[in-house]
């Protein structure tokens, strides 16, 4: 039997006409008859018909194709195409080896789900990371081995960084941050000033380095119990001798950039500087009448000097939302003092009184008084009296107006001279200083998990440091290119007022509010949006019946989102 196509014609039209036929023989000849008129069928269903009648075997769609394996491949293209672009490999070393190609994993590997380095190594058969590098056989101890050889590394590859972030005359940011380390065993590990709210742990501290825009070019490791000034004098040397990147200008907090090494600063010729003073010190020059609230009647930024900073420029600088914000929390912390004083005075008035509960004693009353008072940091803001059986209490209103005198000024200083930059480009230069600190929450948050650290040798603190530069690196140049798929502002504004907050793109509030890109598309955070580029898969297919050597790969078709990110880096999917 066969399915046979008779066409007539009839008023200039052709009318096509499906017969089932079975063929016979009679007399010698060959004749056929009709069966069935299948013309009402769909087309799909006579072309079926023939190609069974034909001999062939049908099977559903759906068991026609085996996928014997399917990878994650989305993210791990687009973040690999990125990290091609900008040369990573190449900074890692020039030279095309195994090793380069375990870093290069491990860096990808900590941008797309940070991980120990076992769980890393179980990243290769779950997406197409160690397939693309060739690396699918390696396991967490060669990830280890690869980590040293980064290390002999890492000045190198900081000198490669300089080069394309550095210059002389340049702004330098520098600041210092800390993670807690688990177990006993790492010499670094040192009890100390905790940034992460964990004073019960041991800690390692280190320093970050970058440009006035925010690029990294150095990190590097401290003892947990190393005071901030005392880091600063070797990343100076490290610009001026290893870099080689002379008459730089730095830019550091505070609590970094001391009288201290100021002075130091001052003694290298060429050495520039803008820091901030601390609190006592813009006291001092309130006092003195350097510094007057008629100032800021009509501006908020005023330039001073002072004989006490020889050869420097003063930037005082008010922000009344800073102000109103440092007035409100000082009320509420100086509320909640008071409601812990009455409750120690009530104790107190019970112990007088024989009751139950109650305080007794001077000493006594006083140890409980500090408790109250310290908690808060309150105590220089009241007035106390206490007796053996007595205690009273009030607000030292002398006391608040002083400090609050202080709201909201910050005092900037620098040797920089007018000509060099003007006293808005100071507090801007200052205030990118937000950059390391951008750095530092991507470094301790889930982007790239910095902390806590689990590894115990001074060498394997510091490979996983430089391996988290790095990877926030890529991660930041991807960020970037993204900047239409996220909530980020793309273009912000100029800031006509340095002091105040940035401000926003009317783009930025349209995203705000829309939750749309441009080309209408859903906005995403990075890590949501690392999260849909997973879902375009690399599928390994085999047909049916067919030998092994028939497999091919076939990617799951990418959304409209998916080939916008791609367009995005620049990077062809493959």
């Amino acid at each position: 039997m066969h399915v046979a196509k008779i066409v007539t014609r009839r008023n200039g039209r052709e009318y096509p006409y499906y017969l089932l036929r079975q063929s016979y023989r009679e007399g010698g000849k060959v004749k056929n008859r009709t069966l069935a008129n299948l013309s009402a069928l769909p087309e799909a269903a006579i072309e079926a018909l023939g190609r069974v009648l034909a001999g062939e075997f049908l099977v559903p769609a759906s068991a026609a194709l085996i996928i014997q394996r399917s990878r994650a491949h989305g993210h791990v293209a687009a973040v690999l195409g990125a990290a091609e672009k900008l040369g990573l490999a190449a900074v890692i070393d020039p030279r095309p080896s195994r090793q380069r190609d375990l870093v290069l994993a491990m860096v990808v590997a900590r941008v797309l789900q940070p991980a120990s380095k076992l769980a890393t190594a179980r990243l290769w058969s779950a997406t197409s990371l160690g397939e693309l590098l060739g690396i699918e056989d390696a396991d967490e101890n060669e990830l280890y081995a690869a980590m040293d050889w980064l290390l002999e590394r890492q000045g190198t590859i900081e000198q490669r960084l300089a080069k394309r972030y550095l210059a002389p005359g340049g702004v330098v940011l520098y600041d210092l941050s800390s993670t807690y380390v688990e177990g006993e065993h790492c010499p670094l590990a040192k009890r100390g000033y905790s940034r992460d709210g964990r004073p019960g742990k041991a800690q390692v501290e280190f320093g970050l380095l970058t440009n006035a825009a925010g690029w990294p070019v150095a990190i590097e490791a401290f003892s947990g119990n190393t005071g901030d000034p005392a880091t600063f004098p070797s990343q100076v040397a490290k610009v001026r001798e290893r870099f080689g990147v002379s008459d730089v200008v730095w830019v550091a907090d505070r609590g970094m950039l001391t009288s201290a090494q100021v002075s130091k600063l001052q003694k290298a010729a060429g050495a520039s500087w803008i820091t901030a003073l601390r609190g006592p010190s813009i006291k001092l020059l309130v006092e003195a009448g350097t510094i007057q609230p008629s100032f800021f009647d009509t501006q908020n930024l005023a330039e001073v000097s002072d004989p006490r900073y020889p050869g420097e420029r003063l930037i005082v600088c008010h922000n009344p939302l800073l102000a109103e914000k440092r007035a409100r929390k000082r009320e509420d912390l100086l509320q909640a003092t008071e409601r812990e004083l009455a409750k120690v005075a009530a104790m107190v008035e019970r112990g007088a009184s024989g009751g139950r509960g109650g305080l007794r004693g001077a000493a006594a009353i006083g140890e409980r008084i500090g408790r109250v008072v310290n908690k808060y940091e309150m105590a220089k803001h009241f007035k106390r009296e206490i007796g053996e059986q007595s205690f009273s209490y009030s607000r030292d209103d002398t006391s608040i107006a002083q400090e609050a005198a202080l709201d909201g000024l910050y005092v900037l200083r620098t040797n920089l001279a007018q000509e060099q930059l003007d006293a808005t480009g100071v507090v801007l230069a200052y205030k990118s200083l937000s950059q390391v600190e951008r750095a530092f929450r991507h470094f301790k948050l889930s982007d790239l998990e910095v902390r806590p650290i689990y590894h115990y040798t001074e060498p394997r603190v510091r490979a996983h440091l430089l391996l988290c530069m790095l990877a926030y690196w890529l991660q930041r140049t991807l960020q970037q290119a993204w900047a239409p798929l996220l909530f980020v502002d793309e273009a912000p504004p100029e800031r006509a007022d340095p002091v105040a907050p940035a401000p926003r793109s009317a783009a930025a509030r349209r995203k705000d509010q829309t939750k749309l890109s441009a080309e209408g598309l859903p906005l995403h955070s990075f890590p949501t949006l690392l999260a849909h580029l997973s879902t375009l898969a690399k599928n390994r297919v085999l047909p049916q019946g067919a030998a092994a050597a028939a497999t091919f790969d076939l990617l799951t078709q990418p959304t409209d989102l998916q080939q916008q990110a791609f367009k995005l880096l620049g990077v062809r999917l493959t």
